[in-house]
């Protein structure tokens, strides 16, 4: 991706959760020069902050995501199970925009439509080799509900309503019916260590700099 492209998609996005009325906390807004201080070591340190991917594909309009990283905790604080143990993002996925089929080692979260269009989820249990079941039946909790959908069956949530996903659990997403507002309550977040993708591709953009930012990816640091 064009740095003058993901500088655009900052923009629409920050539009977009303004327009729902989620504002995004004072760092959002920091210069590249002051993110890069020791100011905001913790922020850097836990990966706070603006994420915007294409897993490496160059066609973010079909294959990408849009997230912003508001809290996390460290791995350490999850292997004491005291602390700061939990992690927050909010996320936006445009219509028809796919981010691809993945699951988690550690993480477990809860994916909530906050808002927009419908959040169309696709899922598959987890063989024992860890790849994709594409026959068992996956059981998963919607709102404290538990929803049975057979291998590859799509989950759709409406705004208001969320499902929870643990480790092993595979899952693809995309909007339909208008770009859609997600948040994300999980335990902690390691976007580096902690995405399992079913195609060969990466978690991060590689970036042109055709320009210069108007603020640093989580990936910048």
């Amino acid at each position: 991706m064009d740095r003058s492209q993901v500088n655009e998609i900052l923009k629409e996005g920050d539009a977009f959760f303004r327009k729902h009325g989620f504002i995004l906390p004072p760092y959002a807004y920091w210069s590249p020069e002051r993110i890069r201080g020791a100011e905001a070591e913790t922020i850097r340190e836990r990966g706070l902050g603006w994420d915007i991917t294409d897993y490496g594909q160059g066609r973010f309009d079909e294959m990408g995501l849009f997230l912003f990283t508001t809290r996390n905790g460290l791995q350490s604080d999850l292997d004491a199970g005291r602390g700061m143990v939990y992690a927050e993002k909010i996320m936006i996925s445009r219509e028809n925009q796919l981010s691809p089929m993945h699951r988690h080692i550690v993480k477990t979260e809860d994916i909530i439509n906050r808002g927009g269009g419908a959040l169309i989820i696709e899922l598959f249990n987890s063989a024992p080799d860890g790849s994709v079941d594409r026959e068992a039946e996956i059981t998963v909790q919607c709102d404290g509900v538990p929803v049975t959908l057979q291998a590859g069956g799509h989950l759709r949530l409406d705004p208001g309503a969320s499902v929870t996903l643990v480790p092993g659990d595979w899952h693809a997403f995309w909007a339909e019916g208008g770009d859609c507002l997600i948040g994300e309550v999980s335990t902690v977040n390691d976007d580096r260590t902690d995405n399992i993708f079913e195609m060969e591709i990466g978690r991060f953009s590689d970036i042109t700099e055709d320009v210069d930012p108007v603020h640093l990816l989580v990936s910048d640091y």
